[in-house]
């Protein structure tokens, strides 16, 4: 049986695609997974909620919690990366906190100001209830209510969008956090 040179080539370009192909989908197969993932974006809530407790509890033990403030914003937020969109929940006069400074007085307080400090309130506790989380290669969303638990045991549901990129180190960071207590039809 003799093949045609056309044939030929045709039957090898067939068997080269599908060996191309075979390769492509065991690379996939093997190949770790890139970008940011859901577990990331839970993982990063979890430290953003431990790190309002940690700050509440060093400033219930008189300890430094100007300092334990600042390394959470400077580990957790995009500041000195990228410009960061910040819309605290109790905040009407200074609205959006475009800087470290900003955010911090938010979080510890500043007097003569409208900030009373929302992380030095005593919350012992925060839990996420996420609507959805979006994440692709290098940056995430995520949108839903958080609880925070008072030292009496109380909670207040709080409305949350927040995004994240990626660092110069790898490290996900929020580049945007928005909060509001929810709408009373009061």
């Amino acid at each position: 049986m003799s093949i045609s040179p056309k044939a030929g080539l045709s039957t090898i370009a067939g068997l080269a695609v599908a060996a191309a192909m075979t390769a492509a989908h065991a690379d996939t197969e093997t190949a770790p997974a890139t970008g940011i993932t859901e577990a990331d974006v839970v993982e990063a809530q979890t430290e953003w909620g431990n790190g309002i407790v940690a700050i509440s509890s060093v400033h219930s033990a008189d300890g430094d919690y100007k300092k334990r403030a600042k390394e959470h914003i400077k580990s957790l937020y995009a500041y000195g990366d990228t410009a960061v969109m910040f819309k605290p929940t109790l905040a009407a006069d200074d609205q959006f906190r475009e800087t470290f400074d900003e955010a911090l007085a938010y979080f510890i307080g500043k007097e003569g100001t409208e900030d009373t400090g929302f992380a030095i309130k005593g919350w012992t506790n925060v839990r996420w209830e996420s609507n959805g989380i979006y994440t692709d290669d290098d940056s995430a969303t995520a949108m839903g209510n958080y609880y925070f638990t008072g030292p009496d045991g109380s909670e207040t549901k709080v409305e949350y969008t927040f995004g994240y990129v990626l660092n110069e180190d790898g490290d996900l960071v929020i580049n945007l956090h928005h909060s509001s207590l929810p709408y009373s039809a009061g």
